[in-house]
């Protein structure tokens, strides 16, 4: 979602609407780019012995998590856990800094020469490093080595790129770090002023707003090595980086490669797997002949070039697996807007696509800047009765975008990362469908968004999945609709202007209907500062700015752990605090472990239950109710009803305490942030 700036007298930009035979599949068993580091098939033993691996989900203890996010294939390990020379970056939370947006906010800064090294915690042939190297300083990045080395040998050079990170400045951003203001005309919270209309004029430093610094990339290792092997990153002398911060390591057993025999094989229709002749022309002869003969399409192991969208049908689309099948595009000029590598349904005003299955290939595109306007999604359009499987979508606007109606649509077990804008959004009148095992990480807005604008999104449900580290808006964001449910995910560090889970009526969107179901989630590190508003955001937060928010809302089960702030907020925005209220949400069977404020943040009217509510490790007042701050004499316009069984506390005793019900004013617009503790098991 494009954001709103959110200060009394902002002003925000809106986001603009945007020959024929069968073919037996080649049989190949030579990964993409082929082997990165050479040798048999298993490792001469580990190197010396030091620490062992450190294994974590989202920088927390596996077992904080149990049964929640998606699972995946690999192994995480942050760096800061692993052997280095190098120095420790962090913890940090504040927005334009390296740390806060690493993963558990805390990284490995290397200068050349300095190294980190991992420790394989299981068998694995493939690696994902996170990384960041500096940009240019007139912007458009730079690469750098990183040499990586198992068990001291078997070297080889990965090159990084800073190429598609770096941004700067205003919403939508700028590639150029010595930009002045992008809109002088909007309010600027750094001065508190609207600059064009200031004398004397403000003067901003810049880069001015630096952000999304961070990438990855997907290195095979050639071979299998065994648990106890040591990885080892090292940033070499000379290095045109002056420091390589690395995040964490990915480890991983990627097998073999998937082969369809039975298919229309691209490489029959003239398909280069090389990379160096464009094959989006023979792709599209592939899918022609395989819709005529019932047949699927196979794209075998290689490197793809495709530079426009490829207009799916009625198809099944199988690469040899998202490490083997690799189809990559270059950003395509249309004049005032560009295109790029994806694959497209028919658009809903044209009637749509329907019976679409795609599965195993990436998808790796050449986005650099973010242009609302321009359609530069892996996958778009609108897609029914369809299905998306086992993809890795890399530096697209958005990984994944329909625009509705449509319906009965499955998003199962894809990888998203490094957008510059959402990882998913079900946009206008999608219904039925469901969005469920997959990885989000380093999305340059919402993670996964259902925006209900002009026609209700329904029935969807958003489940098991892992968002982690969005570098603006929210990890899950639910902007109107009707019987849907958000369930099992875990979201872990939001960065700015937005947090872990928001219900936002906002951006046009339809209203609240029915029911929404918030249930089972985890949220850690979450709660971000609000840059207009200037105040912390709750992990969840509820935002009533075009509409009351009056649904049957029902949030169960989840836990809120390591707030930066508050845990559970209900906000109006002060131009409407008046006109629209928060009301008919129930909370129940909660735990919220850590927050640096309170439990809960009443900046609104309205009301809600809670019951079985635990909380500990609790900065501030339990409730920090300033209602829709009229401060009249029968207490606040936000009520809390408390059915029982809510528990624990801390410095300033039980959270929900009876002198505090039902609306005792305990207004601090701005209370002191306490740090919490780490979290732990219950």
């Amino acid at each position: 979602m494009s954001r709103i700036s959110t200060g009394a007298g902002a002003g925000r930009p809106e986001r603009p609407r945007r020959r024929a035979a069968v073919a037996l599949a080649s049989v190949t068993a030579a990964a993409v780019g082929l082997s990165l580091l050479a040798g048999g098939t298993a490792s001469a033993g580990p190197a010396a012995s030091g620490p062992g691996p450190v294994v974590t989900r989202a920088a927390l203890d596996p077992a904080l998590v149990a049964g929640r996010g998606a699972t995946v294939g690999f192994a995480e390990q942050e760096a800061e856990n692993a052997v280095t020379d190098g120095t420790v970056i962090g913890p940090d939370r504040t927005a334009y800094t390296l740390p806060a947006e690493a993963s558990g906010r805390r990284a490995v800064s290397l200068a050349p020469g300095q190294y980190v090294e991992f420790t394989l915690p299981a068998a694995a042939d493939a690696i994902t490093v996170r990384y960041s190297i500096p940009d240019a300083p007139g912007g458009g990045g730079i690469t750098a080595p990183l040499d990586v080395a198992v068990n001291g040998k078997h070297r080889t050079t990965a090159t990084l790129t800073s190429q598609y990170s770096w941004l700067y400045n205003q919403y939508p951003f700028t590639n150029d770090p010595n930009a002045g203001l992008l809109h002088p005309d909007y309010w600027v919270t750094e001065c508190g002023c609207v600059p064009a209309a200031t004398t004397p004029a403000p003067v901003f430093a810049t880069p001015f707003r630096p952000s999304h610094f961070y990438d990855e990339q997907r290195l095979p290792l050639g071979r299998k090595y065994r648990a106890g092997d040591k990885v080892r990153l090292t940033a070499p002398a000379g290095s045109a980086a002056s420091a390589t911060t690395i995040d964490l390591l990915d480890s991983q057993l990627v097998g073999a490669p998937h082969v369809a025999v039975v298919a229309a094989n691209v490489l029959a229709f003239g398909a280069d797997p090389s990379g160096r002749r464009d094959s989006a022309d023979a792709i599209d002869r592939a899918i022609a002949f395989a819709r005529r003969t019932h047949l699927k399409v196979y794209i075998p192991p290689g490197t793809y070039q495709v530079n426009r969208h490829i207009i799916v049908d009625d198809v099944t689309i199988e690469g040899a697996g998202s490490w083997y099948t690799i189809i990559k595009g270059r950003q395509a000029d249309l004049g005032s807007a560009h295109t790029g590598v994806g694959f497209y349904g028919k658009e809903a005003a044209a009637g749509g696509s329907r019976n679409v299955h795609l599965s195993g290939f990436a998808i790796e595109g050449d986005v650099r800047e973010r242009v609302d306007t321009d359609q530069v999604n892996g996958v778009g359009g609108a897609l029914s009765d369809s299905t998306v499987d086992g993809l890795y979508i890399h530096h697209t606007k958005v990984g994944l975008w329909f625009d509705g109606p449509m319906t009965n649509l499955r998003i199962t077990d894809n990888v998203i990362t490094d957008q510059i804008a959402d990882g998913l959004n079900f946009h206008t009148g999608v219904t039925h469908s469901r969005v469920a095992n997959n990885f989000v990480r380093n999305s340059g807005d919402d993670g996964l968004a259902m925006w209900s604008e002009k026609t209700g999104n329904a029935n969807n449900t958003f489940d098991h999945n892992t968002v982690q580290t969005p570098v603006l808006a929210n990890g899950i964001a639910i902007y109107g609709g009707t019987d849907n449910t958000v369930s099992n995910n875990l979201i872990a560090d939001p960065i700015r202007e937005g947090s872990a889970i928001q219900v936002g009526s906002r951006f046009g969107s339809e209203a609240f209907t029915g029911h929404l179901w918030i249930t089972d989630n985890t949220t850690v590190r979450a709660g971000t500062f609000e840059l207009n508003w200037k105040i912390g955001l709750g992990a969840i937060w509820f935002f009533a700015l075009e509409k009351n928010i009056d649904a049957d809302i029902r949030v169960t089960g989840d836990h809120f752990l390591d707030n930066t702030y508050n845990a559970i907020m209900l906000v109006s925005d002060w131009p409407v605090k008046d006109l629209y209220s928060i009301t008919n949400v129930h909370f129940k069977d909660i735990r919220v472990d850590g927050t640096g404020t309170s439990v809960v943040s009443g900046r609104a009217a309205g009301s809600s239950t809670f019951e079985n509510v635990d909380a500990r490790n609790v900065g501030a007042v339990g409730v920090n109710n300033c209602g829709s701050f009229h401060f009249t004499p029968a207490g606040s316009e936000y009520s809390l009803t408390d059915l029982g069984g809510n528990d624990g506390g801390g410095t300033t005793g039980p959270w929900l305490a009876p002198w505090e019900l039902p609306n005792t004013i305990t207004c601090d617009d701005r209370p002191p942030v306490v740090t919490p503790p780490a979290p732990s098991a219950w």
